[in-house]
């Protein structure tokens, strides 16, 4: 098959490089960059760790505004779809690039995978929720992480193509994790020790928009008595700069880092404060406790097996969940075990695609691009 995968931001960086590298040996993959995420700190050095493969196309699409972002995506994939004219596209987690590559291919008709389907948060303010259900409704094929998401789908009455596979972020940790621990001079640089800090990140809308939880976090993070590294996402450094923060020196407040730093950090954590659910489950995956600052969250098992505790942005809620972070429980393999990428790649060959959606107009469509309006 000629696959098209559509990826655009952090944690799809992460999430295509096991499955890029299964896909390949047994399929043609075109792999799209939306530009949703274009710092080289946000996105090239993701690329250089996980050894995967220069984009096929890099739609440049940049930052902006929710609806003129995804907008512009959808119009520079529907482009591309109709000049590669795939037998499938691979959208994944919850961004404004699932949204638009899963709209592109239901619109021209083209069957879609969602990696990461049937995660639920719940909250319908949050724009990843929204990103989600429209993809899991458009999707011919469903990929879960965890039983939760299929209990998720079959309650909204979405049950066939629906797969659970394990997670391919637990693919990654597995695959990167002995590579981190012996190149990763992170802690060394930083001049912290193993368990001696609180990694902590910020960079849902939720909170680096209302100036008033963001406060409260940051504030929060200043008056912890323990040393504080805080690699600080592009949205939020804009944030904090509007509201005038400062650090104390505690509070170690670095530019983004590449996945095998953030592996090694996170890996030497003694708790991990994030609004992060890829961070999340990677603290569960590498026995980390964490600190969600959110009042709720997709990932319930890491809740309900006790490694992860739902703070919000309650100054007092934080501090007494990172004072009394010691899970005694197991951390069963929800996630499955470290073989989803294997797993989809097999499914993408033995399961049926629903014929409900007529034939793809891609071969009767002359696609056309303007001149400079891709790179490829």
């Amino acid at each position: 098959m000629k696959v098209l995968s559509v990826v655009g931001a952090r944690p799809e960086f992460i999430q295509a490089a096991p499955v890029t590298r299964a896909l390949r040996q047994r399929h043609q993959e075109v792999l799209v960059h939306t530009g949703q995420h274009y710092d080289d700190l946000m996105s090239r050095v993701f690329f250089q760790d996980l050894a995967i493969p220069e984009p096929d196309y890099n739609l440049g699409v940049g930052s902006g505004p929710h609806g003129r972002q995804t907008g512009d995506m959808l119009a520079r994939l529907e482009e591309v779809l109709l000049i590669e004219q795939p037998d499938l596209v691979i959208v994944r987690g919850d961004t404004n690039s699932t949204l638009a590559g899963a709209l592109a291919a239901a619109k021209l008709h083209i069957p879609l995978a969602h990696i990461e389907a049937g995660a639920r948060s719940f909250d319908r303010s949050m724009p990843e929720e929204i990103n989600r259900l429209v993809a899991d409704r458009v999707a011919d094929l469903l990929f879960c992480i965890a039983p939760s998401a299929v209990e998720n789908l079959a309650r909204e009455g979405i049950t066939t193509g629906v797969h659970y596979v394990g997670d391919v972020m637990y693919d990654a940790v597995l695959t990167f994790l002995p590579r981190a621990r012996e190149r990763s001079t992170i802690l060394a640089r930083l001049g912290v020790a193993p368990r001696g800090y609180i990694l902590a990140t910020v960079h849902r809308a939720a909170n680096t928009d209302n100036p008033r939880a963001l406060e409260r976090i940051v504030t929060t993070l200043a008056t912890l008595d323990e040393p504080v590294v805080f690699p600080i996402h592009p949205r939020t450094r804009k944030a904090l700069a509007h509201l005038g923060t400062t650090f104390p020196p505690h509070v170690r407040a670095i530019e983004p880092v590449g996945y095998l730093d953030m592996l090694a950090l996170e890996d030497s954590a003694r708790v991990i404060v994030t609004d992060s659910g890829g961070v999340t489950r990677e603290a569960y995956f590498l026995g980390i406790p964490c600190v969600t600052l959110r009042e709720e969250t997709e990932h319930v098992e890491t809740v309900i097996y006790g490694w992860n505790t739902l703070a919000g942005t309650d100054p007092v809620r934080i501090r007494a969940a990172i004072a009394h972070a010691r899970p005694a429980s197991a951390r069963p393999p929800v996630f499955g075990d470290g073989t989803a990428a294997e797993a989809i790649v097999t499914l993408l060959k033995r399961a049926p695609i629903p014929s409900h959606r007529p034939a793809h107009p891609c071969q009767h469509a002359a696609g056309r691009l303007l001149e400079g309006s891709l790179d490829r």
